[in-house]
């Protein structure tokens, strides 16, 4: 299993928010670019991040701190938030990002994700929010009407290599993750599935490491020192911690 370490930029900060909430927002650094180098050294080889501010008006003004990390770090890096067009695609492409996540756009709009699946292929991740069993869009501030279970088998049937899937109420609560929908999407589904949302403790870690899933994104329990990044990416190369 993968570790992909998270940062969230918002206004070329880090920073952290409580279940989706833009208001309860809590700022972790306004380096980024030395954040993603600390997670290098811990040993990390993938980052997970998300440009906040395009996932509510689909703009990409974290873009060049995006490409800073990439170039300083040589991590590879997946970017999420409001990419809602091929030209945004290539420029984050273009900036040396290993995978982009397509969320809202995937939703709303699935002659563009079918476009960029054609043009992109493997380098175009999905990510799935789920709110009370249904898909939310829109920097999770709204519902949309398919479920959970519709939605992963269009996406399968599309042929979708990588979906990043997040439990929003379990989102920045550190109260564990929803290990019974990564056990049933796992079981259900022959999609590389990323874990995200309330991975909280090591023993989350070394759960999920069971499982036959992908990858599992930490993100405030890093930030608070609930999880040691270290520790965490040696359970998943089977070393005793």
């Amino acid at each position: 299993m993968r570790i992909y370490p998270a940062i969230d930029l918002y206004e070329k900060q880090v920073v952290r928010l409580y279940k989706g909430d833009y208001n309860q927002m809590t700022v972790y650094g306004n380096d980024p670019t030395s954040v993603a180098l600390s997670f290098k050294e811990a040993g990390a080889e993938y980052l997970h991040c998300v440009d906040l501010e395009g996932a509510k008006d689909g703009t990409t003004p974290n873009l060049e701190v995006v490409a800073d990390i990439v170039k300083k770090s040589g991590l590879k890096t997946e970017i999420g938030g409001g990419i809602r067009s091929v030209e945004v695609i290539k420029k984050y492409l273009s900036a040396g990002v290993d995978r982009v996540i397509l969320g809202t756009a995937a939703v709303t709009n699935p002659e563009f994700l079918k476009e960029s699946l054609r043009l992109f292929g493997s380098s175009i991740a999905v990510g799935v929010d789920i709110k009370d069993n249904y898909v939310a869009i829109k920097g999770w501030t709204e519902q949309s009407a398919l479920t959970c279970d519709e939605f992963f088998a269009q996406l399968q049937e599309l042929g979708v290599k990588t979906v990043i899937c997040t439990d929003i109420s379990k989102d920045g609560a550190m109260k564990g993750t929803n290990i019974e929908l990564y056990k049933h999407l796992s079981e259900t589904y022959s999609i590389e599935l990323v874990a995200s949302g309330g991975v909280s403790s090591l023993e989350d870690v070394k759960t999920l490491n069971t499982m036959n899933i992908h990858g599992a994104i930490l993100g405030k329990a890093l930030y608070t020192g609930a999880i040691d990044l270290k520790e965490a990416i040696a359970v998943t190369k089977g070393e005793n911690v």
